[in-house]
């Protein structure tokens, strides 16, 4: 058999990737808000809304990032399985 990418896998790498960037923008959105519901808790109002959104984009893109790190690490365990049992 080929080592081809059929348009399953193609699909499926697609889908993981949309899932990551819901991921990324679920947690910004999510911290954003805890920022504003801290905000009218406190009445501190810029404070806790800028705080909430950096900090889930940072953490979102961290998050997001190690998934991508062992992506790849995974597909090159695989291409390094492959190339050996050929």
């Amino acid at each position: 058999m080929g080592s081809e990418e059929g348009p399953e896998e193609g699909l499926a790498a697609g889908q993981r990737y949309f899932a990551l960037g819901l991921k990324f923008a679920a947690g910004v959105v999510l911290f954003t808000l805890g920022g504003v519901g801290l905000d009218r808790w406190l009445h501190i109002t810029p404070f806790g809304t800028v705080v909430g959104t950096l900090l889930g984009a940072t953490l979102s893109f961290l998050s997001v990032y190690r998934e991508l790190l062992e992506d790849e690490a995974r597909e090159k365990r695989d291409r390094e399985k492959r190339g050996g049992s050929q």
